[in-house]
């Protein structure tokens, strides 16, 4: 089943790929949090960010060397990892080839979806999880 709203973990140099994702999601009809266009001027982001990770029921991380130095994306898994609702509803999104260990000593017991070849064979991959077909733009 898909999800009602899936938040999307990333660092922010990796926001070009992030948004690519996003928009083969939405054009899929899932709904995506993300701090891209989820966050605006004056907020509480820090609140803003609890609140999604709490709605969410599917949880996404883009997984790169970026994302192994970004703390907020370490924070974001780690909550995900031990929600137990979340439980067989993360999906780690290999973007480019890093150690995952430094990450999270879990998440490598997770199946990946790659993206590191062909852009729309991960996205094939990615919707299959919720048994959508993917219609390439």
């Amino acid at each position: 089943m898909p999800p009602n709203e899936l938040f999307l973990s990333y660092s922010s140099l990796d926001r070009a790929f992030a948004h690519s994702i996003v928009n083969v999601l939405q054009n899929h009809l899932i709904r995506v949090w993300h701090s891209g266009t989820n966050l605006v001027g004056g907020q509480q982001w820090h609140d803003q960010i609890g609140a999604a990770l709490q709605r969410c029921d599917w949880f996404a991380v883009i997984l790169s060397p970026q994302t192994l130095a970004s703390i907020w994306v370490k924070k974001e898994l780690v909550f995900a990892l031990d929600e137990p609702r979340l439980e067989n509803k993360i999906l780690p999104l290999l973007y480019q080839s890093c150690d995952l260990r430094r990450l999270s000593w879990t998440l490598s017991s997770v199946h990946m979806i790659d993206f590191t070849g062909d852009f729309h064979v991960g996205c094939r991959e990615l919707l299959r999880t919720w048994g959508i077909g993917y219609k390439q733009e």
